[in-house]
């Protein structure tokens, strides 16, 4: 590693959309210190590499891997890194007094909003202009700025971590909308208008944390140049969950963690009582929502220690409550809907795959056979059915994850696992059988401990669904697929 030198630097840094000037005490000791001076002097939030204009070769860019190599007085572009592309978060500055969001991510094509009305007529000029001449718009800085304000502030609207498919989204959607902002040589001629949107977002990030986004500072306090002992700045990231709209919303005006944690102990008192008030429980978890995140985002307490603080989480409508409130959506609805829709193409495909042979077809047989010697071929035989040989067809390992014992059991063997399923049958003898359809009852297993029991399988697998996206688990690593 080369002595760092006495003498001063100036460096003209390049990014995206602007170039800013930075002086030098001395040179840093590598480029990766370089890099990390950029990032906590230019309030950079992103991982990147470094190119510079190499005045051996006319001013041709070339990466910067030795420091030695850099001139004292040199021009540096910064080039987000390839592993960025999947970090880079979209964290805005917009709308913190209403942190719960309304909208989850489009399905379709992403919505453009309209622009400042200064913007909207120039585009539209420039619209017009590449219709008949196939001529671009020169975009200025102060343009392409409003434009990129714009488009963060309505895809923070959706979410608050956009992933880099996301973004690439959006850039499309803009050049769609207005051609005449379609770069030229670009072969998507949106490409530089997602690079640049992405580099603002991580940008917005910062003004976020300084604004005290509860989403933004749980990730503070990253390593930096003034505490080089601290986690790096994008590992062990906390981030929502795939269609998860409300992640960590901030305490509502007025509120704070004292106030809230009586109304927490109230809830806990109420779900005691025999004669429980659902209306008066469901409104306090609703007021006390912003603090029940902040306990399982940022404190991380085992799961037994979560249930005893927040309770209401073990009665079944106030799971699917939570699960509505943290990604807007009707879980039994929608878990039901597209289980049964699936269904005659799953039955389908097992009795194929049973018709081979090996393991996989093996296991399919004997579950399709006991399907078949039920009485009753009902919504709730089916929906056993598919959801015990989906992981089997999938050929995922299910040991862990499905486990029976008989109600005559006094400890049923729960040691090791993180989340599982316990099928309680009342016949000794169909113990070692892969499908049960009627259970004395399906518990539903979260760190060793059965912390709530339903009496189908169905049943089961959505209450699973809810717990793992209200207390913010990771799905199991074995069935990753099946979920």
């Amino acid at each position: 590693m080369a002595a760092s030198s006495p003498e001063p630097m100036i460096l003209r840094v390049v990014e995206p959309d602007q170039a800013r000037k930075l002086k030098l005490n001395s040179r840093p000791a590598s480029v990766d210190a370089l890099i990390n001076i950029l990032k906590e002097q230019l309030d950079i939030d992103l991982d990147f590499d470094l190119l510079y204009e190499d005045p051996d070769f006319d001013g041709k860019l070339t990466s910067l891997k030795d420091i030695e190599e850099l001139p004292q007085k040199a021009v540096v572009h910064i080039s987000l890194s390839q592993d960025s592309s999947s970090i880079a978060s979209t964290i805005l500055l917009s709308d913190v007094s209403s942190p719960e969001r309304l909208s989850r991510w489009p399905t379709g094509p992403f919505p453009v909003p309209t622009f400042a009305f200064d913007v909207e007529l120039k585009l539209r000029d420039g619209n017009a202009e590449y219709e008949k001449n196939h001529t671009p718009l020169k975009v200025t800085r102060d343009l392409k700025h409003n434009i990129l304000e714009k488009l963060a502030s309505t895809i923070y609207g959706f979410k608050a971590y956009a992933s880099d498919k996301d973004i690439a989204m959006a850039a499309e959607a803009l050049v769609a909308k207005h051609p005449c902002l379609k770069e030229a040589g670009s072969e998507s001629g949106w490409n530089g208008w997602k690079y640049s949107l992405k580099f603002k977002m991580g940008n917005y990030r910062n003004k976020m944390r300084r604004a005290g986004c509860q989403e933004v500072t749980v990730n503070a306090g990253r390593r930096s140049r003034s505490n080089p002992e601290n986690e790096p700045s994008h590992s062990n990231i906390k981030r929502p969950k795939r269609a998860e709209v409300n992640f960590l919303p901030n305490f509502a005006q007025g509120k704070d963690p004292s106030s809230l944690e009586e109304l927490r102990q109230t809830i806990v008192e109420e779900v005691k009582k025999t004669e429980k008030d659902l209306p008066l429980i469901r409104k306090m978890m609703e007021t006390t929502f912003p603090l029940c995140r902040q306990t399982i985002v940022m404190s991380c307490p085992p799961v037994n220690e979560l249930m005893n603080l927040w309770p209401a989480l073990k009665i079944e409508s106030e799971l699917y409550a939570e699960f509505q409130r943290i990604t807007n959506q009707n879980l039994p609805n929608t878990f039901y809907s597209e289980l049964d829709r699936h269904l005659p193409r799953l039955m389908t495909l097992f009795r194929q795959k049973a018709s081979k042979t090996g393991k996989t077809a093996d296991v399919l047989t004997e579950i399709l056979k006991i399907h078949d010697e039920q009485e009753i071929h009902d919504i709730f035989t089916k929906r056993t059915t598919a959801l015990r040989a989906l992981p089997v067809y999938l050929r995922e390992d299910v040991s862990d994850f499905f486990r029976t014992c008989t109600d005559e059991s006094d400890e049923p063997e729960l040691d090791g696992i993180a989340v599982g399923l316990l099928t309680v049958i009342s016949d000794h003898d169909a113990v070692q059988s892969p499908v049960h359809y009627q259970p004395v009852r399906v518990s539903v297993v979260i760190e060793s401990d059965a912390v709530v029991s339903l009496p189908r399988l169905g049943e089961a697998f959505l209450v699973i669904f809810g717990l793992i996206y209200a207390l913010h688990l990771s799905y199991p690593k074995a069935l990753t697929n099946t979920f």
